[in-house]
């Protein structure tokens, strides 16, 4: 189990941590919550030993290996596949041994270690994580360096949940994740056999994926039975009992001093009076636990417009080559509130950035009301702010003719209060600068709202007051998001982006949630026409025959691996009754192998038919 113990911590002088303890069972999924800011990244490097304590312990067994995605993302011109492989140290380090190792002792220990560890199956396991983190067959056999930053990030975590570590450790692995990358995790860490504690501000994640909530709060650990739900219920009961308790200890107090204060000039009384002194020095105060700070968000009212405020005839769309979605039908008027659903890559932020007149239609009729006004909020825009500018001088450019006033007040209805206002956006928060992108995509009071995953970096509190923003919102919405219990408080339609369609979704978000779980989804688009296909350089011709010997390689190494185990199969000692559960493993890793194999000889044909065709 891991042990937390009254530890101290402090940062350039303020405490994050006084006499903390929390304990947490081996083997439990954990959701570690608290304001922003508390402390929680800073308790993960405590545990990876990262940082030093000032006081207490924490200790975990002894050999039990810690695990996180790495700060750094692979960008290497290794494969997915093979980056991901390699994150499994020892079954690697065990692989290359056993391509050297002579004595029999020896090469019977490394056998047996990776039938332990299952090393026979490796490849299936890598392959169906990366698959369920939103990788095809065919990119998983691309380098790391094709990819950009958050796809990157998507392998970094594949290759932690395939080491498998005792203690998983996970900072809001939800950001860079689409909802079904999101919902595929959730279901990963319900069935992931060792502890993990995950920083989180998905509501959805919180109630499902996890037995237990870790609390910081006030520099404390509190450690809480139950999902987010149960959690918060738990702690508002609290908070009313201790209110209650120290406004009734408070009147007690009162009482008390007031007697002392009348009669302890009396000396019929002076006994009383000094003995009413003492019960109020022994009395403990009780303190109620403040209250959580009132979040906000108040979007502009803009003005009602005649419907449809857009409205789409057989259109389509794309960048210059051929279209991304077409025979586009689609109406929009000012009370809808729509999410889009579909796997990446099927169209959603193109059919966002159609409808924020980023794009225009190449085919087709496309209508807006005269005077719709269009707030778009992406999450690469929280990038594109000033970095050197504060948001006061964000919203002056915007609005060079209002008052400071004003402007200081429009601020602060995004929760960015004084101090916020005057402080350069390099050192706000990411929840901070995510308040401002949105007070600037709302600024001119839109009619049609576009929010492309907007509480990333936003923590709960934030989340529950942008659904009470959106609620009271006068404008249409347009959602694209991986928090689950947003898109159920605020959506009332649901369009579904797939194939190169966009139709509606007339089942609910938990049948989506279900057909995802289930795999009925396409598992990759439909492949594009390519273009002349141009003649592959010497560099290129290099690399993929590099890519056929690794597929080579790997079809030797499964098939030996085959062999070792038909001929242990082959032992008729291993039939004998009393044998019957040791036989049934084998058979599971035989057939294991199997599956391997015709795995890899499918990628060694895909990596064939690709050098075949550049030459």
């Amino acid at each position: 189990m891991l042990k937390i113990e009254d530890i101290t911590y402090n940062v350039e002088g303020r405490p994050l941590f006084e006499g903390a303890s929390a304990t947490i069972p081996t083997g439990h999924k954990v959701g570690l919550v608290g304001r922003n800011g508390a402390g929680k990244t800073t308790l993960f490097r405590l545990i990876r030993g990262e940082l030093a304590l000032e006081g207490g312990a924490i200790s975990i067994p002894s050999r039990a290996r810690i695990g996180g995605v790495a700060q750094e993302v692979p960008s290497s011109s290794t494969s997915l596949l093979d980056t991901v492989l390699a994150a499994d140290t020892e079954r690697s380090a065990l692989m290359a041994e056993a391509e050297t190792a002579t004595e029999p002792h020896r090469i019977a220990e490394i056998q047996a270690r990776l039938a332990d560890i299952d090393a026979w199956s490796a490849e299936g396991r890598a392959s169906a994580i990366l698959k369920g983190l939103g990788f095809d067959a065919e990119a998983q056999l691309r380098p790391c360096s094709d990819f950009s930053g958050g796809w990157r990030m998507r392998v970094a975590l594949a290759g932690v949940l395939f080491a498998q570590p005792d203690y998983l450790l996970l900072d809001e692995p939800t950001n860079y994740l689409d909802l079904e990358g999101a919902l595929w995790l959730e279901s990963y860490l319900q069935k992931y056999p060792h502890t993990v504690l995950i920083i989180s501000h998905d509501r959805g994640l919180l109630n499902r994926a996890v037995q237990g909530i870790l609390h910081l709060d006030n520099r404390k650990l509190t450690y809480w039975q139950g999902g987010y739900d149960q959690f918060a219920r738990q702690v508002a009961e609290r908070r009313l009992v201790l209110q209650a308790e120290a406004k009734k200890q408070e009147a007690r107090r009162a009482h008390l001093q007031s007697f002392v204060d009348r009669f302890k000039a009396k000396a019929s009384k002076a006994v009383q009076a000094q003995s009413r002194v003492k019960m109020l020095e022994k009395m403990e105060t009780i303190t109620a636990p403040e209250d959580a700070k009132k979040v906000v968000f108040t979007f502009p009212a803009p003005e009602e417009l005649s419907p449809p405020i857009i409205n789409i005839e057989g259109g389509a769309v794309g960048y210059g080559g051929p279209p991304i979605l077409r025979k586009l039908s689609l109406r929009i008027d000012q009370d809808d509130r729509i999410a889009l659903l579909g796997r990446n890559g099927e169209g959603k932020s193109t059919l966002s950035k159609l409808l924020a007149g980023k794009l225009e239609p190449c085919e087709g009729k496309m209508t807006k009301s005269s005077k719709l006004r269009i707030g778009y909020f992406a999450q690469h825009q929280v990038d594109e702010l000033h970095i050197e500018e504060t948001p006061l001088q964000h919203v002056m450019r915007m609005r060079p003719g209002e008052g400071q006033p004003k402007l200081r007040a429009r601020l602060a209805s995004f929760g960015l209060m004084a101090d916020q206002a005057e402080t350069a956006v390099g050192r706000l928060s990411g929840g901070q600068k995510a308040r401002l992108s949105l007070l600037l995509a709302t600024l001119d009071a839109p009619h049609l709202l576009i929010l492309d995953e907007p509480t990333n970096h936003l923590d709960i509190e934030s989340r529950e007051a942008l659904v009470e923003a959106l609620t009271e919102y006068s404008g249409a919405v347009i959602l694209v998001s991986h928090d689950m219990h947003l898109l159920s408080l605020v959506a009332d339609r649901l369009w579904l982006v797939k194939g190169g369609a966009v139709t509606p979704y007339t089942e609910d978000l938990e049948a989506y949630r279900r057909q995802l779980l289930a795999g009925d989804e396409v598992e990759k688009p439909a492949a594009k026409p390519v273009a002349k296909p141009k003649k592959a350089s010497r560099d290129e011709i290099l690399a993929l025959k590099a890519e056929v010997r690794k597929c080579e390689d790997r079809l030797t190494k499964l098939n030996e691996m085959r062999d070792r185990l038909a001929t242990k199969l082959a032992d008729p000692a291993l039939y004998e009754d009393g044998r019957k559960g040791e036989l049934e493993t084998w058979n599971k890793k035989y057939g294991e192998v199997m599956e391997g194999l015709d795995r890899a000889e499918a990628m060694w044909l895909t990596a064939q038919e690709k050098l075949d065709a550049a030459g």
